[in-house]
This record gives structure tokens, C-alpha cells and sequence, in this order.
């Protein structure tokens, strides 16, 4: 629960919560979809960086520290997000935030991992603690500042209150005998292509929504304790299925996990698009909820089973890469073709699109079982 504190920050505060300050932001500052998009790609950008990095910022300072220090910098970033309204200077600490949580993210994920497999669940859990802890904190920092910027102040607050249990839980983290933060090998990165094609397609769809489906939700006049409550739904949703999803993600064979995963998540995506009102977007929050956090749990999964210890930190980081990447694309996608038709439920739709692509593209992954003997 101390490594938990990664996807809190990281997903739950630094890329989620956004999307309950983007309507806000969005009417005070006059911004177009595109534009409001734009914020998360910049995020999403600098993931990229960060996944790309993490492994060797890791062998430069050591596991810990990397861990401790790229969660002080996202903390850091939180808090001066809300001290200005420059869009050039908004984009930038997204981006800055976006490098740093990356490397919190993939650190926590290589920490998780040398505990014990079963509880890598638990790690990613932290993702829906993060959104529940979000939905509660923002609708009252809004409230009471009446401004967009007390909602980033007070989310990089709680990140500060947070870093002590997680230098802790990183600090009381077993060495494991192999572990370390080897390069993959070409070998290695065949043996998991088509996963990095379907975590690319994962990553842009599910973020799609996850940006604007509160803006969707205020846009069709549903009253503020209903995108609260969806809020809600759906980070409970997603802590108590990524515990949930554990045992079946450590059984499946191959790219079934995530191939799964997308399915379920894809028919998550639908009822809010079809359907107006609050029962829809409660049917949504549950479904998607109760799915799209069990990607990377499949992901870490795989890459714990196909490589060698040696080589997890640097597996998390190239998948989450390729997941960075979709991210990056699906917002500011999404918004050029929301400001193109004139509506946001038209962008919204690339979501379910591309989980479908997701779906099958992982279902071509074979599966490869790690055995020391490999070596």
C-alpha cells in the first residue's frame, strides 16, 4: 500500500483528476476541446519520456531513490499547476508531470513486483484510490475556492502528506537476487510485440474517455452531484476489480489478459455514448471502472512471466512506452474531432474504437513462459 502512493499520484491526482478540472478550466481560460486535449498530450508526451527513462534513472540513483524523487517532483508539479493560468506554462509542468510520474509509475511497478506477484493487484489499486481520493477533494476545494486552481494546490498537498509512507514502503522493499534494470534485448521486444501494439491502442482509447467523459457529462446539464457520484463509482469500481482481476490476469495465457480487458472495458465506453441520463452514466462508470485500471495489472503480469528478472524494470518501462505513446494521441485526437463535428459525444466514440483495435491485436500475442534455463 506504501508503493500504492505511485498510482495515486501519478494516475489518480496527475492524469485523472484532470478530468474534473477541465470543465472548469476550460470556461474560465476560453479554451477550445483541442486545446483542453492538448493539456493531457502533454502529459501523456512527457510519460513517454519518463517511461523511456525510468530504467535508467533507476541503475543512475538506485531503485529507491528514483522512486522517492520522481514522486516529489509530480507533488511538486501539483502544486504549481495551480499558480498560473499561462497555457505555454500549463503545458509545460504537464509535461514535466508527465516525465516524473512515468518514472514513479515503472520504479513502483519493478518495487511491487520483487514483493510478491499476488499482490501486484494491490499496487494497482492505488489507481482507483487516487480517483476516489480526487472525486472527494476537488468538487470541495472547487466549492470553496470557486477557482479551478485550489483543486491542483490541494491535490499536491495530499501528494506531499504522501511521500513518507511511500519512501517507507520503498525503503522496506526486498532486493531480489536478480533484480535489475537490464536493456531488453531484440529477442526480447519480438517476443512482445504484439502486446505493444494492443497497450498502444489501450492507451489511447481508454484515456479518450477518461479525459472528456465529465466534460460529456456537463455538457447534457446533469446535475453536479451526478458527475460526483460517477466520479466516485468509478475509482470504487476500480480498486475493487483490480483486486478482483489478480487471479484470473495471472492464469490467462498469452495476450488473452488484455485482450480481455479492452473487451470488457470497450462495452464500459458504450452506455454513456448512447444514452443521456444518470442511469447511463452510472452503468459506465461501473463497467469501465470495473475494467480499465486491469490493463496494466495483464501487462506488469506478462512481463513478469516472459522476461528475466533482470530485465522487468526495463519490460514495465518499454510497454508502458508504448502505452504512454496511445495516451499521448488519444486526447488531443479525440478533441479534433470534437471541435471538427461540434459535439464531444463525436470524438468520444474513437474511444470504443480504438479498444476494439486493442482487443484483437492482443489476441495475436503468443504465450512465452520464462525459465532460467533460457538464459
Amino acid at each position: 500500500m506504501g508503493l500504492a502512493v505511485a498510482p495515486i499520484i501519478a494516475l489518480g491526482f496527475s492524469r485523472f483528476a484532470y478530468a474534473l478540472l477541465l470543465p472548469p478550466m476550460r470556461e474560465a481560460l476560453g479554451w477550445n476541446y483541442t486545446r483542453a486535449g492538448g493539456m493531457n498530450t502533454a502529459n501523456a508526451s512527457g510519460y513517454i519520456v519518463g517511461a523511456l527513462s525510468a530504467a535508467w534513472w533507476a541503475r543512475r540513483f538506485g531503485i529507491r531513490q528514483a522512486f522517492v524523487v520522481s514522486l516529489a517532483i509530480s507533488a511538486l508539479v501539483l502544486l504549481l499547476t495551480g499558480t498560473t493560468d499561462d497555457y505555454t506554462v500549463l503545458v509545460l509542468l504537464r509535461a514535466i508531470g508527465g516525465v516524473s510520474t512515468a518514472v514513479a509509475f515503472v520504479v513502483g511497478s519493478s518495487l511491487a513486483s520483487r514483493v510478491k506477484p499476488a499482490l501486484l493487484p494491490v499496487y494497482f489499486a492505488g489507481v482507483g484510490i487516487g480517483i476516489v481520493l480526487s472525486g472527494l477533494a476537488v468538487p470541495v476545494a472547487l466549492a470553496q475556492d470557486r477557482s479551478w486552481r485550489g483543486g491542483w494546490l490541494l491535490l499536491g498537498v495530499l501528494s506531499l502528506l504522501a511521500l513518507p509512507p511511500a519512501w517507507l514502503a520503498a525503503k522496506a522493499t526486498p532486493e531480489h537476487a536478480h533484480a535489475g534494470t537490464a536493456a531488453l534485448s531484440r529477442r526480447e521486444i519480438a517476443r512482445l510485440g504484439a502486446t505493444f501494439g494492443g497497450y498502444f491502442l489501450f492507451g489511447a482509447g481508454y484515456v479518450s474517455y477518461m479525459t472528456f467523459v465529465i466534460a460529456l457529462l456537463r455538457a447534457r446539464h446533469l446535475a453536479a452531484w451526478v458527475t460526483v457520484a460517477f466520479w466516485l463509482v468509478l475509482g470504487v469500481a476500480s480498486v475493487v476489480s483490480t483486486l478482483a482481476w489478480g487471479p484470473l490476469l495471472a492464469r490467462v495465457r498469452g495476450g488473452r489478459g488484455l485482450a480481455l480487458v479492452s473487451a470488457v472495458a470497450l462495452v464500459g465506453t458504450i452506455p454513456v455514448l448512447v444514452a443521456p441520463g444518470a442511469a447511463a452514466a452510472f452503468a459506465s462508470a461501473v463497467i469501465f471502472g470495473g475494467s480499465f485500471m486491469a490493463g496494466p495489472t495483464a501487462v506488469t503480469a506478462l512481463s513478469r512471466r516472459s522476461l528475466a528478472p533482470h530485465a522487468w524494470t526495463a519490460g514495465i518501462a518499454g510497454l508502458t512506452t508504448a502505452f504512454a505513446a496511445g495516451q499521448s494521441a488519444g486526447p488531443m485526437l479525440s478533441g479534433l474531432l470534437s471541435d471538427g463535428a461540434g459535439r464531444l459525444s463525436t470524438g468520444l466514440w474513437l474511444s470504443p474504437i480504438l479498444l476494439a483495435g486493442a482487443a484483437l491485436v492482443t489476441l495475436l500475442q503468443p504465450h512465452h513462459e520464462y525459465l532460467p534455463s533460457n538464459t
